[in-house]
Protein backbone atom coordinates (compact mmCIF):
# COMPACT_ATOMS: atom_id res chain seq x y z
CA UNK A 1 0.00 0.00 0.00
CA UNK A 2 1.49 3.81 -0.47
CA UNK A 3 0.25 5.26 1.83
CA UNK A 4 0.97 4.63 5.51
CA UNK A 5 -2.33 4.51 6.70
CA UNK A 6 -5.24 2.87 5.10
CA UNK A 7 -9.17 3.36 5.75
CA UNK A 8 -9.69 -0.65 5.13
CA UNK A 9 -12.61 0.09 2.83
CA UNK A 10 -13.16 -2.15 -0.21
CA UNK A 11 -15.48 1.06 -1.55
CA UNK A 12 -13.76 2.39 -4.40
CA UNK A 13 -14.23 6.15 -2.79
CA UNK A 14 -12.03 4.78 0.25
CA UNK A 15 -9.55 2.93 -2.05
CA UNK A 16 -8.86 6.20 -3.97
CA UNK A 17 -8.30 7.99 -0.84
CA UNK A 18 -5.91 5.18 -0.07
CA UNK A 19 -4.14 6.14 -3.30
CA UNK A 20 -3.97 10.35 -3.73
CA UNK A 21 -5.60 11.01 -0.14
CA UNK A 22 -2.42 11.95 1.80
CA UNK A 23 -1.97 15.49 1.96
CA UNK A 24 0.12 17.65 -0.90
CA UNK A 25 -1.05 14.15 -3.07
CA UNK A 26 -3.62 15.33 -5.20
CA UNK A 27 -2.21 18.81 -5.41
CA UNK A 28 1.07 16.99 -6.91
CA UNK A 29 -1.60 15.12 -9.84
CA UNK A 30 -3.04 18.86 -10.14
CA UNK A 31 0.23 20.35 -11.22
CA UNK A 32 0.91 16.87 -13.36
CA UNK A 33 -2.43 17.67 -15.60
CA UNK A 34 -0.11 20.06 -18.29
CA UNK A 35 2.35 17.99 -18.48
CA UNK A 36 5.69 17.16 -16.86
CA UNK A 37 7.86 18.68 -14.19
CA UNK A 38 11.31 18.59 -12.52
CA UNK A 39 10.92 17.73 -9.01
CA UNK A 40 12.07 21.77 -8.35
CA UNK A 41 9.47 22.85 -10.56
CA UNK A 42 6.81 20.72 -8.62
CA UNK A 43 8.40 22.85 -5.41
CA UNK A 44 7.76 26.36 -6.91
CA UNK A 45 4.27 25.21 -7.55
CA UNK A 46 3.49 23.46 -4.19
CA UNK A 47 4.17 26.56 -1.96
CA UNK A 48 4.80 25.12 1.45
CA UNK A 49 5.82 21.85 0.64
CA UNK A 50 8.87 20.35 2.41
CA UNK A 51 11.30 18.67 0.04
CA UNK A 52 11.23 15.51 2.08
CA UNK A 53 7.62 15.17 2.50
CA UNK A 54 7.51 16.03 -1.73
CA UNK A 55 9.92 13.41 -2.31
CA UNK A 56 7.66 10.67 0.16
CA UNK A 57 4.85 11.71 -1.74
CA UNK A 58 6.25 11.30 -5.28
CA UNK A 59 7.51 7.73 -4.48
CA UNK A 60 3.82 6.80 -3.10
CA UNK A 61 2.16 8.27 -5.96
CA UNK A 62 5.17 5.95 -8.56
CA UNK A 63 3.98 2.96 -5.95
CA UNK A 64 0.20 3.62 -6.69
CA UNK A 65 0.87 3.79 -10.63
CA UNK A 66 -0.41 7.24 -10.58
CA UNK A 67 2.94 9.29 -11.49
CA UNK A 68 6.01 7.63 -13.18
CA UNK A 69 9.40 9.43 -13.64
CA UNK A 70 11.68 9.51 -17.14
CA UNK A 71 14.42 11.34 -18.24
CA UNK A 72 13.99 13.26 -21.17
CA UNK A 73 16.14 12.99 -24.40
CA UNK A 74 18.94 15.14 -25.17
CA UNK A 75 19.69 18.29 -24.62
CA UNK A 76 17.20 18.40 -22.50
CA UNK A 77 18.58 15.30 -20.28
CA UNK A 78 16.29 16.10 -17.10
CA UNK A 79 14.37 13.88 -15.01
CA UNK A 80 10.83 14.58 -14.77
CA UNK A 81 7.91 13.26 -12.67
CA UNK A 82 4.72 12.72 -15.65
CA UNK A 83 1.23 11.05 -14.97
CA UNK A 84 0.57 7.63 -15.73
CA UNK A 85 -2.66 7.18 -19.09
CA UNK A 86 -4.09 5.94 -15.63
CA UNK A 87 -3.30 9.11 -13.44
CA UNK A 88 -4.47 11.02 -16.00
CA UNK A 89 -7.67 9.38 -15.77
CA UNK A 90 -7.93 11.80 -12.42
CA UNK A 91 -8.37 14.94 -14.43
CA UNK A 92 -12.04 15.70 -14.53
CA UNK A 93 -12.30 14.56 -11.29
CA UNK A 94 -9.32 17.34 -10.57
CA UNK A 95 -11.68 19.74 -12.57
CA UNK A 96 -14.91 18.70 -11.71
CA UNK A 97 -13.02 19.10 -7.80
CA UNK A 98 -12.25 22.63 -8.17
CA UNK A 99 -15.55 23.85 -9.80
CA UNK A 100 -17.09 22.31 -6.36
CA UNK A 101 -14.40 24.22 -3.86
CA UNK A 102 -15.21 27.42 -6.05
CA UNK A 103 -18.53 27.19 -5.10
CA UNK A 104 -17.97 26.77 -1.45
CA UNK A 105 -19.79 29.24 1.06
CA UNK A 106 -16.77 29.02 3.29
CA UNK A 107 -14.26 31.89 1.90
CA UNK A 108 -10.69 30.50 -0.06
CA UNK A 109 -7.42 31.18 1.41
CA UNK A 110 -6.05 34.39 0.30
CA UNK A 111 -3.55 34.50 -2.26
CA UNK A 112 -1.88 34.29 -5.40
CA UNK A 113 -3.03 31.32 -7.68
CA UNK A 114 -0.31 29.24 -9.89
CA UNK A 115 -0.15 29.25 -13.42
CA UNK A 116 -0.96 25.63 -13.39
CA UNK A 117 -4.20 26.40 -11.54
CA UNK A 118 -5.20 29.70 -13.62
CA UNK A 119 -4.72 27.22 -16.62
CA UNK A 120 -6.96 24.47 -15.39
CA UNK A 121 -9.38 26.94 -14.63
CA UNK A 122 -9.00 28.24 -18.10
CA UNK A 123 -9.85 24.64 -19.07
CA UNK A 124 -12.77 24.44 -17.00
CA UNK A 125 -14.25 27.63 -17.87
CA UNK A 126 -13.87 27.83 -21.98
CA UNK A 127 -16.41 26.27 -23.95
CA UNK A 128 -15.73 24.95 -27.75
CA UNK A 129 -19.13 25.37 -28.83
CA UNK A 130 -18.96 29.36 -27.95
CA UNK A 131 -16.48 29.46 -30.63
CA UNK A 132 -16.39 29.83 -34.57
CA UNK A 133 -15.59 25.74 -36.06
CA UNK A 134 -12.17 24.87 -36.52
CA UNK A 135 -11.70 26.87 -32.72
CA UNK A 136 -8.05 27.67 -32.96
CA UNK A 137 -5.17 27.12 -31.09
CA UNK A 138 -3.14 30.19 -28.90
CA UNK A 139 -0.14 30.66 -26.87
CA UNK A 140 -0.83 32.09 -23.03
CA UNK A 141 2.30 33.59 -21.85
CA UNK A 142 2.45 34.00 -17.79
CA UNK A 143 5.53 35.24 -16.75
CA UNK A 144 8.72 32.91 -17.71
CA UNK A 145 5.82 30.13 -18.51
CA UNK A 146 4.37 28.90 -22.07
CA UNK A 147 1.07 26.86 -22.25
CA UNK A 148 -0.78 26.02 -25.61
CA UNK A 149 -4.43 26.28 -25.48
CA UNK A 150 -6.23 24.03 -28.48
CA UNK A 151 -9.95 24.88 -29.05
CA UNK A 152 -11.59 22.48 -31.62
CA UNK A 153 -14.37 19.86 -30.34
CA UNK A 154 -13.26 20.07 -26.92
CA UNK A 155 -10.29 22.42 -25.36
CA UNK A 156 -6.95 21.26 -24.48
CA UNK A 157 -4.71 23.17 -22.69
CA UNK A 158 -0.82 22.02 -22.55
CA UNK A 159 2.36 23.15 -21.20
CA UNK A 160 4.68 24.67 -23.39
CA UNK A 161 4.42 27.02 -26.71
CA UNK A 162 2.30 27.00 -29.28
CA UNK A 163 3.41 25.13 -32.62
CA UNK A 164 3.10 28.00 -35.12
CA UNK A 165 5.37 30.69 -33.85
CA UNK A 166 3.24 33.41 -35.94
CA UNK A 167 -0.41 32.14 -34.11
CA UNK A 168 -2.08 34.41 -31.44
CA UNK A 169 -0.39 35.11 -28.51
CA UNK A 170 -1.85 36.22 -25.03
CA UNK A 171 1.33 37.67 -22.90
CA UNK A 172 0.40 39.01 -19.52
CA UNK A 173 1.03 38.01 -15.56
CA UNK A 174 -0.85 35.44 -13.11
CA UNK A 175 -2.50 38.54 -11.45
CA UNK A 176 -3.91 39.84 -14.16
CA UNK A 177 -5.44 36.71 -16.09
CA UNK A 178 -6.85 35.96 -12.23
CA UNK A 179 -8.76 39.24 -12.52
CA UNK A 180 -10.13 38.57 -15.80
CA UNK A 181 -11.31 35.30 -14.69
CA UNK A 182 -12.98 36.81 -11.75
CA UNK A 183 -14.64 39.72 -13.72
CA UNK A 184 -12.47 42.38 -12.00
CA UNK A 185 -11.12 43.80 -15.38
CA UNK A 186 -12.31 44.29 -18.85
CA UNK A 187 -10.28 43.01 -21.38
CA UNK A 188 -9.71 46.20 -23.29
CA UNK A 189 -8.78 48.30 -20.24
CA UNK A 190 -6.42 45.26 -19.72
CA UNK A 191 -4.50 45.75 -23.29
CA UNK A 192 -4.92 49.27 -22.83
CA UNK A 193 -2.98 49.95 -19.32
CA UNK A 194 -0.39 47.55 -20.84
CA UNK A 195 -1.32 44.75 -18.30
CA UNK A 196 -2.43 42.06 -21.56
CA UNK A 197 0.08 42.01 -24.86
CA UNK A 198 -1.75 40.49 -27.89
CA UNK A 199 0.28 38.85 -31.05
CA UNK A 200 -0.89 37.80 -33.97
CA UNK A 201 -4.80 37.55 -34.98
CA UNK A 202 -5.76 40.39 -31.97
CA UNK A 203 -8.98 39.81 -32.66
CA UNK A 204 -8.92 35.97 -31.68
CA UNK A 205 -7.25 36.96 -28.57
CA UNK A 206 -9.85 39.14 -27.51
CA UNK A 207 -12.84 36.44 -28.06
CA UNK A 208 -10.72 33.89 -26.22
CA UNK A 209 -10.10 36.45 -22.92
CA UNK A 210 -13.65 38.04 -23.15
CA UNK A 211 -14.95 33.70 -22.75
CA UNK A 212 -12.56 33.80 -19.89
CA UNK A 213 -15.23 35.26 -17.52
CA UNK A 214 -19.09 33.46 -16.87
CA UNK A 215 -22.10 35.02 -15.60
CA UNK A 216 -22.49 32.75 -13.17
CA UNK A 217 -19.56 32.46 -11.36
CA UNK A 218 -19.08 35.78 -9.51
CA UNK A 219 -15.96 37.56 -9.02
CA UNK A 220 -12.95 35.52 -6.66
CA UNK A 221 -15.73 31.88 -7.44
CA UNK A 222 -14.36 31.18 -10.93
CA UNK A 223 -13.98 27.70 -11.03
CA UNK A 224 -10.19 27.15 -9.91
CA UNK A 225 -8.10 24.09 -8.66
Amino acid sequence: MPTKRSYGDPCGVAHALDLVGERWALLIVRDLLLGPKRFTDLQVGLTGVPPNVLTTRLNDLQEAGVVRKRTLPPPAAARVYELTEWGADLKPIVLALGLWGSRSPVPRPEGEMGTDSLMLSMLGTLDAAAFAPGGGTFEVRLGRESFTISIGEDVQVARGNAPDPTGPVIDTDAATLDALMAGEVEVDAAVAAGRVRLEGDTNACRALLAALWRSDVSAHAHPSV
